[in-house]
């Protein structure tokens, strides 16, 4: 079990939902034996500035609470700190700390700060940029960019729903190249593409050939010529029928180039933040990161 003498704890509190989950998460904290900076940030904007005054204060760990967005936009951060990341599954997917095995109910989530162990694990990186999870090409991107803001906040999960089947009916597969270095180029027809660092994706395990802790970044690539193939292969992973591998071609290495027929965006976790071509590679054993005993 590892002492730790000091932490911070930075929560996206930016939803009412958000603040009640802050103020859970500090009355489970009280049981800790170690003193906690706890910061709710309701301005998405000042999350950086946040986690960098606290890592000012020199803690020993540095807890995110919030959903796999908010830990790959924020752990860029903690790169070369010599911190040990601690996560709150604060989110509604929680990719992230399925991967690791970390309790959803938080009281469960902040033992494992205590009474866990630390695990060394990889990054995904997408160009400089670092990410925890996943990221994607596809309808999942062309979702994010497209859905009206405050649309989820009005009409709730059906409202996000309604938009996601729209923007289904104007999917189209596309092409897709990734050149692994071997000096002989895949170019497929897709429906999409993961970019996986862990083996979660949305809530669903997605990406079995990936993992945290394995020194490589996993390109899956799912292939189509009708986007009736995406819905085939969600369903099936879902129902986890072996189907699920058909049509599916997996690449893994150190570095991978991904390109296009066009710019095509790219979600990190959730959110757009790159357009190919890109190469995606791995920060092996890069940070570490509270896990269950």
């Amino acid at each position: 079990m590892t002492r730790f003498t000091s932490a911070a704890l930075i929560v996206n509190a930016k939803s009412r939902r958000g603040q009640a989950l802050f103020q859970k998460a500090c009355q489970a904290l009280d049981a800790v034996d170690f003193p906690v900076d706890a910061h709710a940030v309701e301005d998405p904007k000042d999350l950086e500035a946040t986690v960098e005054r606290a890592l000012a204060k020199k803690p020993e760990l540095v807890i995110f609470g919030g959903g796999d967005g908010t830990i790959s936009g924020l752990v860029d951060l903690l790169v070369g700190k010599n911190v040990v990341l601690g996560v709150l599954p604060l989110g509604t997917a929680n990719s992230f700390c399925r991967t690791l095995g970390i309790p959803f109910d938080i009281p469960s989530a902040v033992r494992v700060l205590s009474e866990g162990r630390p695990k060394r694990i990889d990054l995904g990186m997408i160009d400089d940029d670092y990410f925890a999870n996943a990221a994607t090409m596809g309808i999942a991107p062309r979702i994010a960019e497209t859905v009206p803001h405050d649309l989820k906040k009005w009409l709730g999960r059906l409202g996000y729903l309604s938009w996601a089947a729209v923007q289904y009916a104007k999917f189209r597969p596309f092409p897709v190249t990734v050149d692994d270095g071997t000096g002989h180029p895949r170019v497929m027809r897709a429906v999409e593409v993961r970019i996986a660092n862990g083996r979660f994706h949305g809530g669903q395990e997605l990406m079995e050939d990936a993992a945290v802790d394995s020194g490589e970044i996993v390109v899956e690539v799912v292939r189509g010529h009708l986007r009736s193939r995406l819905l085939y292969n969600w369903a099936a992973n879902v129902l986890r029928l072996p189907q699920r591998r058909e049509k599916v071609t997996v690449f893994r290495g150190q570095a991978l180039r991904i390109d296009s027929d066009k710019p095509r965006p790219i979600s990190i976790d959730g959110e757009v933040l790159a357009k190919t071509p890109v190469t995606a590679k791995v920060a092996a054993g890069i940070i570490e990161v509270m896990v269950p005993a």
